[in-house]
Protein backbone atom coordinates (compact mmCIF):
# COMPACT_ATOMS: atom_id res chain seq x y z
CA UNK A 1 0.00 0.00 0.00
CA UNK A 2 1.37 3.41 -0.96
CA UNK A 3 2.02 5.97 1.72
CA UNK A 4 -0.65 8.66 1.36
CA UNK A 5 -0.90 11.96 3.20
CA UNK A 6 -3.27 12.30 6.15
CA UNK A 7 -4.46 15.67 4.86
CA UNK A 8 -3.67 18.09 2.03
CA UNK A 9 -4.12 21.84 1.64
CA UNK A 10 -3.68 23.79 -1.59
CA UNK A 11 -3.60 27.43 -2.63
CA UNK A 12 -2.68 28.14 -6.23
CA UNK A 13 0.60 26.43 -7.05
CA UNK A 14 1.46 25.76 -3.38
CA UNK A 15 0.42 22.54 -1.67
CA UNK A 16 1.05 21.26 1.87
CA UNK A 17 0.54 17.68 3.00
CA UNK A 18 0.67 16.08 6.45
CA UNK A 19 2.26 12.62 6.57
CA UNK A 20 2.30 9.93 9.25
CA UNK A 21 5.65 8.18 9.55
CA UNK A 22 7.01 5.39 11.70
CA UNK A 23 10.54 4.78 12.90
CA UNK A 24 12.20 2.30 15.19
CA UNK A 25 13.64 3.94 18.29
CA UNK A 26 15.17 1.94 21.13
CA UNK A 27 13.58 -1.24 19.81
CA UNK A 28 10.09 0.26 19.61
CA UNK A 29 8.15 1.58 16.65
CA UNK A 30 7.19 5.22 17.19
CA UNK A 31 4.90 7.30 15.01
CA UNK A 32 5.41 10.93 14.09
CA UNK A 33 4.07 13.44 11.58
CA UNK A 34 5.92 15.48 8.99
CA UNK A 35 4.84 18.13 6.52
CA UNK A 36 5.78 18.50 2.88
CA UNK A 37 5.49 21.81 1.04
CA UNK A 38 5.33 21.62 -2.75
CA UNK A 39 5.52 24.43 -5.29
CA UNK A 40 4.61 23.49 -8.87
CA UNK A 41 5.18 25.41 -12.09
CA UNK A 42 5.25 24.82 -15.81
CA UNK A 43 8.64 25.20 -17.49
CA UNK A 44 7.79 27.27 -20.56
CA UNK A 45 10.96 26.21 -22.40
CA UNK A 46 10.26 22.48 -22.15
CA UNK A 47 6.47 22.62 -21.63
CA UNK A 48 6.92 20.22 -18.67
CA UNK A 49 5.39 20.61 -15.21
CA UNK A 50 8.03 20.77 -12.46
CA UNK A 51 7.92 20.98 -8.69
CA UNK A 52 10.07 21.64 -5.65
CA UNK A 53 9.44 19.94 -2.34
CA UNK A 54 10.68 20.70 1.15
CA UNK A 55 10.00 18.30 4.01
CA UNK A 56 9.61 19.68 7.51
CA UNK A 57 9.35 18.21 10.97
CA UNK A 58 6.70 19.46 13.35
CA UNK A 59 9.35 21.48 15.22
CA UNK A 60 10.39 23.26 12.00
CA UNK A 61 6.99 24.78 11.29
CA UNK A 62 7.10 27.56 13.90
CA UNK A 63 10.60 28.55 12.79
CA UNK A 64 9.52 28.69 9.14
CA UNK A 65 6.47 30.79 10.04
CA UNK A 66 8.60 33.29 11.98
CA UNK A 67 11.09 33.58 9.13
CA UNK A 68 8.38 33.99 6.48
CA UNK A 69 6.63 36.65 8.57
CA UNK A 70 9.93 38.55 8.92
CA UNK A 71 10.57 38.31 5.18
CA UNK A 72 7.02 39.44 4.40
CA UNK A 73 7.37 42.37 6.80
CA UNK A 74 10.69 43.39 5.24
CA UNK A 75 9.28 43.24 1.72
CA UNK A 76 6.22 45.26 2.69
CA UNK A 77 8.27 47.89 4.52
CA UNK A 78 10.76 48.17 1.66
CA UNK A 79 7.89 48.59 -0.79
CA UNK A 80 6.56 51.50 1.29
CA UNK A 81 10.05 53.05 1.50
CA UNK A 82 10.56 52.65 -2.25
CA UNK A 83 7.19 54.31 -2.90
CA UNK A 84 8.14 57.28 -0.69
CA UNK A 85 11.52 57.62 -2.41
CA UNK A 86 9.85 57.74 -5.82
CA UNK A 87 7.42 60.52 -4.83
Amino acid sequence: MANRPIKKFKSGSIEAAIWFNERERNGEIVGFKTVSLRRSWKDNKTNIWRDEVINLRKTDIQRVLVILNKVNEELLLNKEEESRENE
